[in-house]
């Protein structure tokens, strides 16, 4: 039994019949950029998380970039994140110009410690970008709390956790501005790179269209020095698509994340491993199932002689990573995120994942353990 991280084609295959109608429509049209398809997704998907606009970008990476810009972060100022996370969340940062501020994380949640950002507030800093990791929820109520107190701007790096809740609202509607990637493998996602920022403030969503198109609103004057980040018409066609299964396959996601739990509970009892746990007040969307594992590369290997492929996300911490030495970090820095990526293993989680693999899955895990 071969058994993938990462399985995108029963999806596919599952949705198909709406998928190629829309393509050939769009196709035949010959509108391919910031037509009708798009502004329907935008209006779509804001609605759906709960947000007056939403504008269209070219991936999750450009929605981090462009929300930093249109809410005028840049040279001199410090911008706190977390440095468990993936590059584009620093990268997008050191794009606009500002220092990254790194805070270390909370180990239950893998998300950005409250107390730890208010060490790192100093008079310079201007945003705060929180990550919604593996589709659980920051603790938004003391986050929020915080960027008030400090008048702080805060963006919600929302990449992994498309339909996430904390307090039942949706995720990225608790700051300035939430930026989406729909890149293939998240919960929603596209077939190419697409993203999208969500925000309430007019004025924010005018400078994020002027900055996905060059810094021009007629394409003849040039206002501001933009970027050509534009969703186009047949991804957006196809995730206008896939938004209407969106809450179907993360209820999914969590039904088998259960079923890990459950099946892995004696392990953990035990000491052997550190499951996922749901935090209060919110609803994780399992973009992935992350665990914690005694001797981790010893049983990677060992799952993948028997079929099984895992990944890690993320062995090597962003304060540990050769492009920031500048920043002087050192190993013991961040102790609860250095713990997490020394032990953190990815396990394969889809909604099309079956009952009967996740049976062979955690067998396997529990026979290297002797169990």
């Amino acid at each position: 039994m071969k058994i993938p991280v990462f399985e995108l084609k029963s999806q596919f295959r599952n949705i198909k019949k709406e998928i190629y109608p829309a393509v050939r429509e769009t196709l035949k049209s010959g509108f391919y950029i910031l037509d009708r398809h798009v502004t329907e997704f935008e209006e779509a998907f804001a609605g759906y998380c709960g947000a007056k606009y939403g504008v269209g970008v070219a991936s999750g990476t450009d929605a981090l970039i462009l929300a930093l810009r249109s809410l005028d972060i840049k040279k001199g100022d410090e911008v706190i994140t977390t440095p468990f996370t993936f590059f584009a969340t620093s990268e997008a940062i050191y794009g606009t110009g500002a220092k990254i501020i790194f805070a270390d994380i909370d180990l239950g949640s893998y998300t950005i410690e409250p107390k730890e950002i208010e060490k790192k507030i100093t008079r310079r800093t201007r945003a705060l970008v929180c990550v919604h990791l593996y589709g659980q929820p920051c603790d938004m109520s003391d986050i929020k709390k915080l960027a008030t107190r400090h008048k702080l701007k805060l963006i919600e790096d929302c990449a992994q956790a498309s339909g996430a809740e904390y307090k039942n609202r949706k995720v990225g509607t608790f700051g300035a501005a939430g930026c989406f990637s729909f890149y293939p493998t998240k919960n929603l996602g596209g077939y190419g790179d697409g993203g999208m920022v969500i925000t309430d403030a007019k004025e924010t969503a005018a400078s994020l269209r002027l900055l996905r198109a060059y810094g021009s609103r007629d394409r003849r004057r040039y206002l501001v020095h933009g970027y050509n980040s534009r969703l186009d018409e047949l991804q957006a066609a196809i995730l206008k698509i896939k938004l209407k299964y969106l809450d179907k396959w993360n209820t999914a996601r969590r039904n088998r994340a259960a079923g890990y739990n459950k099946r892995l509970a004696r392990l953990q009892e035990e000491g052997f491993l550190v499951t996922p746990k749901e935090q209060k007040d919110s609803r994780h969307v399992y973009h992935l199932y992350v665990l914690r594992a005694k001797k981790r590369d010893a049983l990677r290997k060992f799952l993948l002689s028997n079929g099984i492929s895992t990944a890690v996300h993320y062995p090597l911490p962003l304060h540990l990573q050769k492009v920031y030495k500048g920043l002087g970090h050192r190993l013991g820095d961040f102790p609860n995120t250095e713990i997490a990526t020394s032990e953190i293993l990815t396990l394969p989680l889809y909604p099309e994942l079956t009952e009967d693999k996740i049976d062979f899955i955690t067998r396997k895990i529990g026979r290297f353990y002797g169990k």
